[in-house]
């Protein structure tokens, strides 16, 4: 979604993720409190991977597809949680299935819950190696978080909030995204959690 970027206006950023990308993990994890230190509003964006690597020609993901750059990754993964201080357990299973996590997020976008339910599912996903696959996935988390899971599944499995996401991600591919984690200060777009403190500072400076 377009912002328009001008003194006076709250400072907004968007926040393009999928729970299937590791290099999300590190994001979702720590944007809320860096986004709070500079008086910036996190636009929670989940939408799904999948389909933009399928439109650039993969047919997975491609630390998978790229054997040496999948080596590369695990092992910066490594020194990145070190880093930030997270916990790190390289997925049995990756890239993990994300539609149904995702569906949920979409519901909780404009929720009090959504910063921490999204840092729930990364844990699982990338501290835990659990899925986060099925309704009892999902729905685990949830309750952990005291909200009513059988409403919130039904609602992100309706036909209604499954539209929504298919929206989301062919919004995503329309505004250029090509990977995850994507940060938008207006139009500016900045790739990658190693780019997540520049965006951030990008849209603090150009709202004071």
């Amino acid at each position: 979604m377009t912002t328009d970027v001008s003194a006076g206006q709250p400072a907004t950023i968007d926040f393009w993720f999928d729970f299937a990308s590791n290099y999300s993990y590190l994001s979702i994890m720590r944007i809320e409190a860096a986004a709070a230190q500079r008086g910036v509003t996190v636009r929670w964006q989940p939408f799904l991977l999948g389909p933009i690597f399928q439109a650039l020609g993969y047919t997975t993901s491609p630390f998978v597809a790229q054997k040496e750059k999948g080596a590369y990754v695990w092992q910066d993964m490594v020194r990145e949680c070190r880093k930030y201080g997270l916990p790190w357990v390289r997925p049995s299973a990756f890239p993990r299935h994300s539609l149904l996590a995702l569906r949920v997020a979409l519901v909780g976008v404009q929720q009090p819950w959504i910063g921490e339910y999204c840092r729930q599912i990364m844990l699982r996903n990338f501290a835990q190696d659990r899925d986060i696959a099925s309704a009892d996935d999902v729905g685990e988390v949830l309750t952990q978080l005291g909200l009513p899971a059988a409403q919130i599944l039904a609602e992100a499995q309706g036909d209604a909030n499954k539209l929504g996401l298919r929206r989301q991600t062919e919004l995503a591919q329309a505004r250029g995204i090509f990977g995850a984690p994507m940060f938008f200060v207006g139009d500016e777009m900045f790739w990658g959690n190693d780019r997540l403190d520049d965006a951030l500072a990008f849209c603090a400076t150009m709202n004071a």
